[in-house]
């Protein structure tokens, strides 16, 4: 793909816009595309199409899910080159999809949304970019949650006089090599940068606030004979892909959910991996997670610890005062003397659409729908924003297995949606405020017993209220079932 928008503007309503060209947004066209829906457009403020595997380029970045389970089930991959893949590939995967199915013309690059209004009168969509104004009958929110950093209040932080930046925003003009580095959070992203750049540093300060619970990666690649198998044999690809769809479900089933006899298996597993690979007491100690396994992501590295007990990396595990122009001062006095400063401290997940204006029916902003409580009906759509929909949204991330499967059920959710419309000559669809309320309460009370919830932690996947908002707490059958088909007595369906 180019940096320069490839699609034509249009000047005429769009059947379905979309707003957003990763893993959701790509696979929302494809299958409108499939289902003969071709009057689409997808904006994308980035440059390239791949969401947050274009924009996360950090030396390391892979996905922690096996990559015959991290692609599109109608779109599969046969020639991963690794068990897991990293970025570079993910990537190329993504923009390889634009050309297999054709979606050059129906994607407009480099165009931020800046605002939707809805239009009850004429029943369609008045979006804002800062390339000029669309409408559309349809609007889907493919944004992800990803892509907003989450900048720590850290006193001082912005007089550091060295390069600082956020692993989402690598500057890869910097070089690290002979240079003292600080990097701030231990979360999914650190746990990859920190074996990446630790052998080229003079000196690696990881600041720890909560050490994370870190299983066996067992990464290896995938061989030239195995990957022509998978090529001339695709029931093989399909086998091992059903394996580890299985085999992670029995985890969310059993044990990545809710505390369970599973959960204390896992849990001795990983600190047989911390003991095995960490032989300094001292050192174990800090590393150690005082909470329950799966309460906060589980990460998985074999080379993460071995990476801490480099001659050259320190853990800090106290509070930091402040961020001074050359460092980093703790709460106790003493001070590390830094050239760059590593910001690998996650994304703001409900910033995407808090962000961007989204004004619903009679003039409801979605930011004060969300005041209280982010949330949508099934995930996917919201009452009071008509034939408006989500991927990923609230409580629809995963812990155990591969989200793609979600947004795929979600996806089929809208198409589904889209096809009574025209059926039925229908306006506009959303659903009633009553039974976003009944999903809602039902959501709550499942996530109440949840590990997330009784795990003994703080996360992301909470908000400020302490109430997940992020993961769905079941298996990724059971969401299939429950999107298998709409109940459309839970919709407000306004004939045209």
């Amino acid at each position: 793909m180019t940096e320069t928008p490839a699609a034509p503007w249009p000047d005429k309503p769009l059947a379905v816009l979309v707003i957003g060209a990763g893993f959701s947004g790509l696979a929302m066209a494809i299958r409108c595309r499939q289902s003969g829906i071709d009057d689409l457009l997808v904006v994308e403020k980035a440059g390239a199409v791949g969401g947050t595997w274009h924009e996360n380029t950090y030396p390391g970045a892979a996905c922690d899910i096996p990559a015959h389970l991290y692609a599109l089930s109608f779109a599969p991959k046969p020639d991963w080159t690794r068990t897991y893949a990293g970025q570079k590939e993910i990537a190329a995967y993504l923009r390889e999809l634009v050309e297999r199915f054709g979606l050059a013309p129906h994607i407009a690059l480099s165009t931020a949304v800046t605002g939707a209004v809805w239009d009850g009168a004429r029943s369609l969509w008045r979006v804002e970019t800062d390339r000029g104004p669309l409408e559309a009958r349809l609007l889907v929110s493919g944004m992800g949650a990803l892509h907003h950093p989450a900048i720590p209040a850290v006193a001082g932080l912005h007089t550091f006089l060295g390069p600082l930046f956020h692993t989402s925003a690598w500057d890869h003009g910097v070089s690290l090599r002979a240079k003292r580095v600080g990097v701030i959070g231990t979360g999914a992203s650190a746990i990859q940068v920190v074996p990446a750049i630790a052998p080229e540093v003079e000196r690696l300060v990881l600041f720890q606030r909560t050490p994370p619970w870190v299983v066996p990666r067992n990464d290896r690649p995938i061989g030239p004979r195995l990957r022509a198998l998978f090529h001339r044999l695709p029931l093989a690809r399909r086998a091992l892909r059903g394996v580890q769809f299985w085999l992670r479900e029995a985890q969310a089933a059993f044990g990545f959910t809710r505390v369970s006899g599973l959960t204390r298996l896992a849990e001795a597993m990983s600190r047989r991996h911390l003991r095995s690979q960490v032989p300094d007491p001292a050192l174990r100690a800090k590393l150690a997670p005082p909470y329950r396994l799966g309460c906060k992501r589980v990460l998985i590295s074999d080379d993460y610890y071995p990476a801490l007990t480099r001659p050259n990396v320190t853990v800090e595990t106290g509070p930091i005062r402040a961020v001074t122009p050359d460092g980093v001062t703790m709460a106790d006095g003493r001070h590390h003397p830094l050239d760059v400063l590593v910001l690998a401290t996650g994304f703001d997940v409900t910033a995407s659409l808090a962000r961007v204006p989204v004004v619903g029916r009679d003039g409801l902003i979605l930011a004060r729908a969300w005041s209280e409580r982010v949330a949508a009906h099934r995930g996917v759509a919201l009452a009071g924003f008509p034939n408006f929909f989500m991927l990923l949204g609230p409580n629809t991330g995963l812990g155990h297995n591969s989200v793609v499967l979600m947004i795929e059920a979600q996806v089929e959710y809208v198409l589904a949606c889209l096809a009574e419309m025209r059926e039925r000559n229908l306006a506009a669809i959303e659903p009633t405020p009553e039974a976003q309320a009944r999903y809602l309460a039902e959501l709550e009370q499942r996530l109440s017993g949840s590990i997330w919830q009784q795990g003994g932690c703080a996360s992301w996947y909470q908000d400020a209220t302490g109430r997940n908002i992020a993961l769905w707490p079941g298996t990724v059958v059971a969401y299939r079932r429950a999107l298998r088909r709409p109940d459309w007595s839970e919709f407000i369906l306004t004939p045209a």
